[in-house]
C-alpha cells in the first residue's frame, strides 16, 4: 500500500501532533475536519489529516466508494503513524469511523493518545457489536471520547451504561448530533460545540 498524502497544519516543531481520519462518508478536507484541523492548530499542535485509500480513489475519480475492508483500513493507519512518528508525542483518532479504526491500532502502536469526535459505539437503532465495544473495555491507551448528546450512534443515556476501561475518558456536547451539531431550540451553536471539544481536546492533552 502507498503511503497516503497527509496533510499538515500548525507549526511543524510543535510538542504534539494530533493526526485525525475522516468518517465514512466525507474527505479529509470536509467543512468539519477542515475546521477541526485549523482549530487544532490555532492551538499550537500539529495537525495532520490523510485518506484511506477508497476515499483517495473517489476523489480521482468522482466515482462513491465504500470504505475499505478494515484490515486496509488498519494497515493505512499503521502505514500514517510510522511516518509521523514518534509515537509518544503523537495522538490518533478521527471522526466516527476514522475515530473507531485508530482505537483498534491505538495499544499496539504504543501512541500517547487517542481522540474520537463521535464514536460510533453501534448503528443507530442497534445493539453495540463486539467490534465496535469490546476493544474498548481493555483499551491501554488514554483516550478521549467527544460525543454529541443526542448522537444516534451513542446517546447520553446509553454509553455511561457500556463498560469502558478507566483510561476512556467522555466529553458530552450538549444537544449535539454525530457532528455535534445541535437543534436550534436548545440555544447552542454547532461551532460552540466544536470549540468545547477542542477545548477537551488540549485539556486531555496536557495531561498525556
Amino acid at each position: 500500500m502507498s503511503l497516503p498524502d497527509i496533510l499538515l497544519d500548525g507549526p511543524t516543531d510543535a510538542a504534539l501532533t494530533i493526526c485525525l481520519a475522516h468518517g465514512a462518508g466525507a474527505p479529509m478536507d470536509s467543512p468539519f475536519m477542515q475546521a477541526f484541523a485549523e482549530m487544532l492548530a490555532a492551538e499550537g499542535f500539529r495537525a495532520a489529516r490523510f485518506e484511506f485509500p477508497y476515499m483517495a480513489e473517489q476523489r480521482e475519480t468522482g466515482k462513491k466508494k465504500p470504505p475499505n475492508r478494515a484490515p486496509v483500513l488498519l494497515d493505512c493507519w499503521r502505514e500514517v503513524i510510522a511516518e509521523l512518528g514518534p509515537v509518544d508525542r503523537l495522538v490518533i483518532g478521527g471522526k466516527s469511523m476514522g475515530g473507531r479504526m485508530a482505537s483498534l491500532v491505538a495499544d499496539e502502536t504504543d501512541v500517547a493518545g487517542l481522540v474520537c469526535l463521535g464514536y460510533p459505539f453501534h448503528s443507530p437503532g442497534k445493539e453495540p457489536g463486539p467490534n465496535r465495544l469490546e476493544h474498548l473495555e481493555t483499551l491501554k491507551t488514554p483516550t478521549l471520547i467527544c460525543q454529541g448528546t443526542r448522537d444516534p450512534f451513542g446517546t447520553t443515556d446509553e454509553v455511561p451504561g457500556y463498560p469502558l476501561s478507566n483510561r476512556v475518558r467522555l466529553h458530552w456536547l450538549e444537544d449535539g448530533d454525530h457532528g455535534f451539531k445541535p437543534r436550534k431550540k436548545s440555544g447552542r451553536t454547532e461551532e460552540q460545540n466544536w470549540r468545547s471539544a477542542i477545548a477537551a481536546i488540549a485539556e486531555f492533552a496536557g495531561t498525556l
